[in-house]
């Protein structure tokens, strides 16, 4: 949430130069933050706006495009929505502007997507409709498993024309639906910075790309000691399961057990913690672990042997149950 309104904070402050950049926005956050409505036989537009510094931009632009008179009134937080909202409206003269904004057509009936001219201008009215869609009903999710930069649209034709506009843009954008809301979602992380930037919210996609770097940074260090721990916990278990067959072959052989694969059963016992290759420091001349390991393989096997022959268990007979063979 503190995400979303850092970059809607931002983009509220983009200044614009050109007119049609600013009608671009303009007539995007009426499609995608309100709708058309009768009031007394006449069209009436209505936006409604998450903070007041976006609807004094929504009636400046107004104003000074369309010199057109608007209202605002503050709606209340309620049970059903957490903060307050801003309703712009515009009564006098409405049908005029929705003509003028191409939420109306020709034969005076409301769009079902997004006026044409808006989604075949050039690269910077595209990125001002994309501004314009978050302003009204977008959110930006912190980076990780789950990040998405998402934008709740007003119908399908809404979403899908927002999805081609991306793409006029380079950016990879996904038209879904959920309940019946239909959304547009960007999730790779380099498309979201790529859009943010677009967009104009240059400080805000900074901290986005810090904060996503800290949190790769994280998982990789938690993979590595998962893989760490992973690594000790196999390599007790093996310590563990190897000094219990060890233990069991010499009770099996007895005095039968050849001196030199006595010695390496002993220098497991003896050291039980230790990795083959500490057991190979320890002995006496010293050895390589994979001496260590067949001489300890030969021991094993040859206690199996003799345990079958007999008749008896054989060296796993004393594993752990919670334990694999080695």
């Amino acid at each position: 949430m503190a995400l979303t309104i850092d970059v809607k904070d931002e983009l509220t402050r983009v200044e614009v130069a050109k007119t049609t950049v600013r009608a671009a926005e303009l007539a995007t956050i009426l499609r995608f933050s309100g709708g058309l409505h009768v009031i007394s036989n006449r069209i009436a537009i209505e936006s409604e706006l998450d903070t007041a510094e976006l609807a004094r931009r929504v009636r400046k632009d107004l104003a000074e495009l369309y010199g057109v008179r608007s209202d605002q009134t503050l709606t209340p937080a309620s049970a059903a929505r957490r903060s307050s909202r801003y309703l712009v409206r515009v009564v006098e003269g409405g049908e005029t502007l929705a003509r003028q904004t191409g939420l109306l057509d020709a034969r005076r009936r409301p769009i079902r997507g997004l006026p044409n001219r808006l989604t075949t201008g050039s690269k910077e009215e595209i990125a001002a409709v994309w501004r314009g869609a978050f302003l009204a009903s977008g959110t930006l999710t912190d980076p990780g498993r789950s990040a998405a930069l998402e934008i709740t649209c007003p119908g399908n034709e809404a979403a899908m024309a927002l999805v081609g506009a991306a793409g006029r843009l380079g950016v990879a954008a996904k038209a879904r639906e959920v309940r019946g809301v239909h959304r547009v979602v960007i999730r790779d992380g380099d498309a979201i910075s790529s859009m943010l930037v677009q967009m104009g919210a240059t400080d805000a996609v900074r901290g986005w790309e810090e904060l996503r770097q800290r949190r790769e940074v994280r998982a990789t260090a938690n993979r590595l000691v998962n893989f760490d721990d992973a690594n000790l916990r196999r390599s007790a278990q093996a310590a563990v399961a190897a000094c219990a067959r060890v233990e069991r072959a010499m009770e099996i052989l007895g005095p039968d057990i050849p001196k030199h694969l006595r010695y390496a059963g002993e220098l497991r016992l003896n050291w039980r913690d230790s990795s083959l290759d500490e057991l190979g420091h320890h002995a006496e001349p010293p050895m390589t672990k994979d001496a260590i390991a067949g001489r300890i393989r030969r021991l094993l096997a040859m206690a199996d042997k003799k345990a079958s022959d007999l008749g008896i268990p054989g060296t796993d007979a004393n594993l752990p149950p919670d334990l694999d063979d080695v």
